[in-house]
Order: structure tokens, then C-alpha cells, then sequence
């Protein structure tokens, strides 16, 4: 049930990014509040005017708000039932796995109480390469649920394992293992 859920939607810098306006819209739906935070390059996707609508939250995307005050990334994960990184780049996996805070999304994982789910996205070859795949790797022995990417056109024009799994799918899991 995500009914009165706390979810937090991590967005990163991939084309993947317009996935996460239907994200939102189906954690909205059943009845979950979302609070989304961006990284500098997820931006450049998608903007958080748009995010901020669908949510009914200001999105994060600094540590400090325009007026100075500070985004706790700890009230954050205290506040959280689950956090979803949706669409989730081979750079921050990385970042994940070396514990690099460099950005209010990685910094608020880091501090995150709750479940993690990650949706990689990215294409074939990033996917398959072996620092990626150890990545995943560790990521999953830690606890963190990861979302297997699916095999199609990649935004690269190329064919192959890389596309993020479909805003439906993602939510139904998200759904099935939050308690």
C-alpha cells in the first residue's frame, strides 16, 4: 500500500528523465507523498517547475534553498518510507557505491533510513561494462533493490539492455515491497 507513503524520487542526469513525470503521477495516485530531488545535470532534462507541479513539493536540488536555508538530507531520510532513484546514470551508481556526497541526491542516500530502489539507465554499453555490472553488484549486496533495466531502443539509436524500466512496472514494485 503506498497509501500515506513517504517516497522520495531521486532524478539524474538521463533522457530517462520525462519517466519520472509519470512516476510521480502514479505514486500521487495511490495516495503517496513524493518529495523529489534532482541532481545539476538531472536538470537539464527535466525542470523542477514541472516536477514541483506533479509533486505538490518543492524539489531539491541544492543544499541551500534561495533564501539560505539549509535541505537536511538527515530529516530527509527520516522522513522517507522508501527512496527511488528513477532514472539512475552509471556516474551516480558510482558515486553511490564510493560513498561521494558531491550532490544533495547523493548526500541524502548516504543518510537515507529507508528502503532504496534503483533504476538504472543508461545505454548498452555503459550497462554491460564490467565496473557498472560490480556496481549493481554492490549496491544489491548492501540491501538496495535494484531495478533491472529493459532491453529496446536506447536514445543512442542503438539496440540493447539500458532502457529503464516503465513508470507502471516501477510503481507496482514499489508497491509490492513497501510495508
Amino acid at each position: 500500500m503506498l497509501k500515506g507513503k513517504h517516497i522520495v524520487l531521486g532524478i539524474t542526469g538521463s533522457i530517462a528523465a520525462y519517466k519520472s513525470c509519470f512516476i510521480i503521477r502514479l505514486l500521487r495516485k495511490a495516495g503517496a507523498e513524493v518529495q523529489v530531488i534532482i541532481t545539476p545535470s538531472g536538470k537539464e532534462f527535466i525542470t523542477p517547475l514541472t516536477l514541483s507541479t506533479l509533486s505538490q513539493n518543492p524539489v531539491i536540488s541544492n543544499f541551500f534553498s534561495q533564501d539560505g536555508t539549509w535541505h537536511s538530507h538527515i530529516d530527509i531520510g527520516i522522513w522517507a518510507d522508501a527512496m527511488l532513484i528513477a532514472p539512475a546514470t552509471a556516474s551516480t551508481i558510482g558515486k553511490m557505491v564510493s560513498g561521494v556526497a558531491d550532490n544533495m541526491l547523493l548526500t541524502t542516500y548516504l543518510s537515507m533510513k529507508a528502503p532504496v530502489f534503483i533504476a538504472p539507465a543508461m545505454d548498452l554499453d555503459m550497462y554491460k561494462h564490467p565496473s557498472t555490472q560490480r556496481n549493481l553488484e554492490t549496491l544489491r549486496s548492501w540491501g538496495n533493490y535494484i531495478i533491472e533495466p529493459k532491453t529496446g531502443f536506447l536514445a543512442s539509436g542503438l539496440e540493447g539492455k539500458g532502457r529503464m524500466e516503465e513508470p507502471e512496472n516501477i510503481v507496482k514494485l514499489l508497491d509490492a515491497k513497501i510495508i
